[in-house]
């Protein structure tokens, strides 16, 4: 038998036995105001411990279940045990809700989670700055209403979610953001947001690096297959087909540049290729660039080289070469004839080093210098072609002095000249070099390639 109704019928059996033995003592009378008495008390103990169950029942949830006695012991502890399995059980799903958002608030993307309706319930971080949420104001409002995108409003009434959509952020103007609708349960869906802006400026490099360099191979191809063309088909003398290889000498040798920068600017983007740093005397490099400098002037440009400060730089000496190279001969090649080039090194305040080179050149609208580093791009594309450059010159610059935590500085005004000045931090500068490399700068200044100007500037 139940326990609850064992114990139930223990009272009732006692007010039976006792009825019946005032009865048989007493008389009828008396056994029915005892057999009375006996049943109120048993209706007023439950009744009394029925309240108390009400009242617990539309108490405070947390209120703990009170204790009963008799047969109402059995059936309170039964409830207290239900109970506390069950505040277990909410305990453990916050626990797993918690950690659910944990986990969501430190995925990089947003995420927002949607009821049946598309109404927002819940936000991660990410989403809010993204999307330009508030969940204080905005919980339970239509995600249409929020995310105001005919594209996303199209997205979201097709029921179509096996791709992403990319839209503009309403929050900023100049950001792209994938949006993305996953359901997860019956009535609920995730909408994902990851801003694709960086992914699509480099596929925009990368389609137009592409357009670019099949550009710049297109003229040589042309003109090296128009000249082959014509030697097969035509009968020239050997003046004309002396210059015809010439042309087409000098277009290979153009293709070639081409191809040696490209595979410069591989090397230095290469997560793989790291620098080779050793310490090198500064006087023998710049002095070896200012003959190079002359020799691609020919004597139509003053050269002119100021070494402030004997310095000896810790750093990838080839890729340092390369990077100083392009500055000088950008200068010289954009110098008219009779202007002047300045190679002049100096240690600044804080024991930063600087290499910079002025000209009296043409000079550089201010609207260009921004984007004078990227690739391919040109102020005059004619004139660069004339001057034999590949626009690569200055990508590579900026690629060496970022390998080497150094800065580019760049100061230009249109018919009077410009200044372009390499900054090494001072880590990787020691004034007046010693041992080895003192002897190399004796070695290169006495080589007699070298000519030091009065400090005037350009």
């Amino acid at each position: 038998m139940n326990p609850i109704i064992r114990r139930g019928l223990y009272a009732p059996g006692a007010v039976a036995t006792a009825t019946l033995l005032v009865w048989l003592i007493a008389g009828s009378a008396a056994a029915l105001v005892v057999m009375a008495a006996g049943a109120g008390a048993i209706i007023a103990f439950h009744l009394w411990s029925l309240k108390r169950v009400a009242d617990w029942a539309h108490g405070p949830l947390e209120a703990d279940v009170p204790e009963g006695r008799g047969e109402w012991a059995f059936l309170l502890a039964a409830i207290h045990r239900r109970t506390r399995m069950r505040r277990e059980h909410e305990r453990d799903l916050r626990h797993t809700v918690e950690r659910f958002r944990q986990a969501v608030s430190a995925i990089p993307d947003g995420v927002v989670v949607l009821d049946a309706t598309n109404r927002i319930d819940w936000a991660n971080e990410r989403a809010l700055v993204q999307l330009g949420l508030d969940l204080h104001h905005d919980r339970g409002q239509p995600v249409v209403n929020l995310v105001r995108q005919p594209e996303f409003l199209r997205y979201i009434e097709s029921d179509d979610y096996s791709a992403s959509i990319v839209v503009g952020s309403s929050r900023d103007p100049g950001r792209r953001l994938a949006l993305q609708l996953v359901p997860f349960a019956a009535d609920q869906k995730l909408l994902m947001s990851r801003d694709v802006t960086e992914l699509e400026a480099v596929a925009r490099m990368r389609r137009d690096f592409i357009a670019s360099v099949s550009h710049e191979l297109k003229t040589p191809l042309t003109v090296i297959s128009g000249f082959v063309e014509t030697l097969q088909d035509v009968d020239v003398d050997e003046r004309q087909r002396q210059r015809f290889l010439a042309l087409m000498q000098e277009q290979a040798s153009s293709m070639r540049r081409l191809v040696q920068d490209l595979l410069a600017l591989s090397a230095l983007e290469s997560e793989h290729n790291a620098p080779q740093e050793q310490p090198f005397a500064v006087t023998p490099l710049l002095t070896s660039l200012a003959a190079d400098a002359r020799a691609l002037s020919q004597d139509q440009h003053r050269i002119e080289l100021d070494i402030a400060d004997a310095s000896t730089i810790v750093a990838s000496r080839d890729e340092i070469a390369s990077a100083f190279g392009n500055l000088v001969s950008n200068a010289v090649r954009y110098t008219p004839r009779g202007g002047t080039v300045t190679l002049r090194w100096s240690i600044r305040d804080g024991g930063r080093g600087e290499f910079a080179v002025l000209d009296t050149g043409i000079g550089i609208a201010a609207e260009h210098i921004p984007r004078l580093t990227e690739r391919f791009y040109r102020v005059d594309r004619s004139r660069s072609r004339a001057t034999g450059g590949t626009g690569l010159g200055l990508a590579i610059v900026k690629h060496v002095l970022l390998r080497h935590q150094a800065e580019l500085e760049i100061e230009s005004e249109v018919g009077r000249g410009s200044r372009f000045a390499a900054i090494l931090p001072a880590q990787r500068v020691e004034p007046q070099g010693t041992g080895a490399t003192n002897a190399d700068a004796m070695s290169g200044a006495q080589s007699g390639d070298r000519e030091v100007s009065d400090g005037t500037n350009r």
